[in-house]
């Protein structure tokens, strides 16, 4: 399809942590309806090194949001930062688009949701992950009816907290867990494929206090850290639609995610990638067993038309853009960011009381579902340039 050239929407970054750099590699580079103009953290020497690198003005968080010309702002701020720095920018009277989570708890994200309704103004919340490519085919092939009906799902995570805990101390402080900021990604993969969870049961534990900085290059290599954040999840969730499945992470295990996670329908069983990345692949064994034979279906990995199938954190705040144009809702909506919050509430909740059920009362709705890219262009959506 066609595209005429578009006016971009101008975009105000605060936060220079390690993740800025693809948020501003994707937003600079690969997104046409976003023009990032400035960038603002409390590290000067390290803000002015950043916009140095992709060419853009450094400025104070005050004069990024005095400024009458920026439309949205990207916090990339720690977690604990979240609910004050959105605040300010939708008084600012900007669009806020914050990487996951956008509170520390429901409380303080519902102000925030009402804050932003008060103001007319768009709260959008990653994880951008459930944009990429084989989450989309993935929904696709369920929406169509491939696995017949739906019955089941498992998803299992891991992450190495000896290394993940050394070399990025944020995740020492509050919001760093293994609930807030790593279930999130599972969480929203699993509502955009199946949609909103009814009740949740879950068992959480954070059994080492304390570990010893393995990364060198960190200032604190060598040291004991206090580690308070919780650790392991195991969980039984429960769909609004009656589906049931389990979702469990243990981040006292290895470096690299080493993710399982399968779709379960009595005609067959699709078998998915990790939800925090983008790249990924999407299997088929279909329910044909030949018993006279003893032949067994193979994992049949499915075409994958889709886009963004390489890091393309920043798709996230361009959709936002395109929605404020089109007047349609943000797929990384705040109500979805919110009942994801809730569900991890309720987690929380229900280990409180030795497993038992807990009702998640928030709902969302499934997010509207990419379509398939014509040469380069990303439908009416996005372009990305490079695919």
């Amino acid at each position: 399809m066609s595209m005429q050239k578009i006016e971009p929407m101008h975009v105000g970054v605060i936060g220079t942590g390690m993740i800025s750099n693809i948020y501003l590699k994707t937003m600079i580079q690969r997104m046409e309806i976003l023009q990032v103009d400035a960038i603002a953290a409390r590290n000067m020497e390290r803000t002015k090194e950043v916009a140095d690198r992709y060419g853009i003005r450094v400025c104070t968080v005050e004069e990024l949001l005095e400024n009458e010309s920026i439309d949205i702002v990207l916090n990339l701020t720690p977690p604990s930062l979240h609910e004050e720095m959105i605040s300010r920018i939708l008084n600012s009277g900007k669009h806020a688009y914050t990487e996951k989570c956008f509170a520390l708890d429901t409380a303080a994200a519902g102000r925030l949701c009402r804050l932003a309704d008060e103001k007319g103004l768009c709260l959008g919340c990653a994880p951008d992950t459930f944009f990429s490519g084989w989450v989309q085919k993935a929904r696709q092939v369920i929406d169509e009816g491939l696995l017949g009906t739906v019955t089941s799902f498992a998803m299992v995570g891991n992450r190495d907290n000896d290394r993940m805990l050394s070399a990025m101390d944020y995740l020492n402080r509050p919001g760093g867990g293994i609930i807030l900021d790593y279930s999130v990604y599972y969480l929203t993969v699993l509502i955009s494929l199946l949609g909103p969870v009814k009740k949740v049961s879950a068992y959480i534990r954070a059994p080492y206090p304390t570990h010893r900085n393995i990364f060198e290059e960190s200032p604190r290599y060598g040291e004991i850290m206090e580690t308070p954040n919780e650790s392991q999840v195991y969980s039984i969730l429960e769909l609004e639609n009656g589906i049931t499945g389990t979702f469990s992470v243990n981040a006292d295990s290895v470096y690299y995610d080493q993710t399982y996670f399968a779709v379960y329908g009595n005609k067959g069983i699709l078998y998915l990638g990790c939800p925090d990345w983008f790249e990924g692949e999407v299997r088929f064994y279909e329910n044909t067993v030949d018993y006279e034979k003893g032949l067994h279906p193979d994992r049949i990995l499915l075409e994958n038309p889709y886009g963004f199938q390489v890091n393309s954190r920043g798709v996230g705040v361009a959709d936002m853009a395109w929605a404020i144009r089109e007047g349609r809702p943000v797929r990384a909506s705040k109500e979805r960011a919110y009942h994801v919050l809730d569900i991890q509430e309720c987690m929380e909740k229900s280990n409180r009381q030795n497993g038992s059920f807990v009702e998640v009362t928030s709902t969302c709705e499934r997010p509207q579902p990419l379509t398939i890219p014509v040469l380069t262009e990303e439908s009416a959506i996005i372009t990305l340039r490079d695919m």
